[in-house]
């Protein structure tokens, strides 16, 4: 069996990515008192694979990634905090994680705060990633793993180009109920930077 021809670049010492409105850049403990807002409230993580967190539960669960750039290793992964340029605030975080190696692919997601919903600043950020995953990591394929339910989610993998690609009807027991996954991809030939 010949093996594949994907190969990863090294990861950035340093990564900052700036748009219009938003910047991208490693979750810092100082960054924990706003994602507490946002992933403490149980609207927002209705659809999310936790409770309402602390800023120990987020700890726990993703402090072994902050301020890390390497998708590599056993937990690897990359979190980033969506901040808002006209005033410096957290109003969300992007992760990219369960990197393959051997197809070169690997997992999006985010979370972002209410008070950021509504002005297009998740779609920028979340074009922001994917133009770093495809640029800065080579990757050739992403995807996002969306509860059926999660209308503002699905339509924002839509709105920035992700492909419907599988509907898995009650494949999960998830928070007292069997929830449909929706799996959205793209492949980096088919992304067009900025888009």
């Amino acid at each position: 069996m010949i093996g594949s021809p994907f190969v990863l670049p090294p990861a950035p010492e340093r990564l900052e990515v700036v748009r219009e409105r938003v910047r991208l850049r490693p979750v810092v403990d100082a960054d924990l008192e706003a994602m507490v807002r946002y992933r403490g409230d149980a609207d927002v993580c209705r659809f999310l694979p936790f409770e309402p967190q602390t800023a120990e539960d987020i700890r726990g669960r993703i402090g072994h990634l902050f301020g890390g750039t390497s998708l590599e290793g056993e937990r690897g992964g990359v979190v980033l905090a969506i901040e808002h340029l006209a005033d410096g605030t957290v109003i969300g975080d992007l992760v990219i994680f369960h990197l393959d190696l051997r197809a070169g692919s690997a997992e999006i997601g985010w979370v972002v705060s209410p008070a950021a919903s509504g002005q297009g600043l998740a779609t920028e950020a979340v074009r922001a990633l994917i133009d770093t995953a495809f640029a800065v990591y080579g990757l050739r394929r992403l995807v996002a793993r969306i509860d059926a339910d999660n209308a503002r989610s699905l339509a924002l993998a839509e709105r920035v180009g992700m492909r419907r690609e599988a509907h898995l009807v009650e494949n999960e027991w998830f928070k007292g109920r069997w929830s449909d996954e929706v799996d959205f991809g793209i492949l980096s030939r088919e992304w067009v930077t900025g888009e």
